[in-house]
């Protein structure tokens, strides 16, 4: 058990810590709407509200709530000179959460500058990369950190700082990526829902490498497109944005779970193949240093009936197999598991789609559910439906402790 005592802060100082952090939202937000007005460029984005409801009881005392609603502010700023070939993007994030004070939270996704040529591209700050072709999980997507509190899914991202060189040659596309600055991953607090029990206790981290969170990350992709087949195959090196999480005590002598954050050497491909109708994907890891060595891969297909009884309508069809090769003792709840899933796509004005699917064990009866749905109204806004139900999750299952949290999600987004 690892116990690191942590200084408790008198109340002026966590007012102070926390005014401080709305104080650089307020001044980069500030700074967003000066830049959009002294430089050309495209100003965009959109702000929104977001309402959950939890059908059942929490676990805890102190997640004593059934309803969350929250605040989200997404601008966007960009602006390219040079007959377009240098620019630069500023993409802050704010949200204000009811309940969790973890969940309100603000971050830069993205502040980058970029400059290409004809056979490279440099891109300079804090940006966002995303790798992957499957529809469940994306095993191979490592350089940034999740952003948990907004999502499950795993799909929102907390800006990397980096510097990323891409070499485009007839033989493909390789990436160079140095990452200098580690982002933690972030987890719901004591109040919130979709936590763990016992908690994480994010103040108190633990890395194997002595430079913490100043250790510098090394990652190099090279991609392809060979006919039908897009390829990708990636390494990184650098510390596992996926922490274990290891039992400990807080500053109140409780027992919380820790982040221990490995140094780790992961290998990845990634093949999407597409054949008229038919979409195959596999992503597949090997990943050391986090433990004993392991595998992964996530793969399966989606086939498409396109104009569905001569409609505008598309269906398609997602079938996929997760696999990790540490079975029980995996941090995924995805080691032995199959998907299915149902998109649709009604090509109208309003762009409405629907996916719906459920990720079923195939070592126990537990199955989560899964449906997001959304369309846009009129020109600015737009309406999401988002839906999670867990069912009999057995209490050897890292879903174990969110059992009970079961949520409708709706949210209203207005876009300028």
């Amino acid at each position: 058990m690892i116990k690191k005592p942590i200084s408790k802060a008198p109340p002026l100082t966590k007012t102070f810590i926390l005014g401080q952090s709305r104080k650089l939202a307020l001044i980069s937000i500030v700074s967003f709407l000066l830049a959009s007005q002294v430089f050309s460029g495209e100003l965009s984005g959109s702000i929104g509200v977001e309402l959950r409801l939890f059908p059942h009881a929490a676990l805890l005392e102190t997640q004593d709530h059934t309803v969350d609603a929250s605040i989200i502010l997404e601008p966007e700023y960009f602006h390219e000179w040079d007959n377009r070939r240098q620019n630069i993007k500023f993409a802050p994030f704010l949200r204000l959460d009811q309940w969790d004070s973890e969940r309100s939270h603000f971050d830069i996704r993205e502040l980058t500058w970029l400059k290409a040529a004809d056979e490279w591209e440099i891109r300079v700050g804090i940006g966002k990369v995303f790798w992957g072709v499957t529809e469940s999980v994306h095993l191979v997507d490592i350089i940034n950190q999740t952003d948990l509190i907004e999502n499950l899914d795993t799909e929102d991202k907390l800006g990397q700082p980096m510097i990323n060189l891409a070499v485009i040659q007839d033989w493909g596309t390789l990436d160079l990526f140095v990452l200098p600055g580690f982002r933690e991953r972030t987890f719901p607090g004591q109040h919130g829902r979709l936590r763990t029990s016992p908690r994480v206790e994010t103040d108190q981290p633990v890395y194997e490498s002595s430079l913490e969170e100043a250790h510098v990350d090394f990652a190099v992709r090279w991609s392809h497109v060979i006919e039908e087949f897009d390829i990708g195959l990636s390494h990184f090196y650098g510390t596992n944005r996926e922490p274990r999480l290891v039992f400990g005590l807080d500053g109140d002598e409780q027992p919380v779970l820790i982040p221990y954050y490995d140094i780790i050497n992961q290998t990845a491909l990634d093949v999407q193949a597409t054949f008229d109708d038919w979409l195959w994907k596999l992503e597949a890891i090997h990943r050391t240093g986090q433990g004993d060595h392991f595998a992964g891969l996530a793969g399966g297909f989606e086939y498409t009936f396109v104009g569905i009884l001569e409609s505008a309508v598309d269906m398609g069809v997602v079938i996929e197999y997760l696999y990790d090769s540490r079975g029980n003792h995996a941090t995924t709840p995805f080691e032995d598991d199959f998907t299915l899933a149902l998109r649709v796509t009604f090509n109208d004005t309003q762009s409405t789609e629907l996916l719906g699917g459920v990720v079923f064990d195939r070592d126990s009866s537990a199955k989560f559910f899964n449906l997001e749905a959304s369309r846009r109204i009129g020109d600015n806004w737009k309406l999401e439906l988002e839906a999670r139900v867990f069912s009999a999750i057995p209490a050897d299952d890292i879903q174990y402790g969110i059992r009970n949290d079961d949520y409708v999600q709706l949210s209203l987004a207005r876009y300028f």
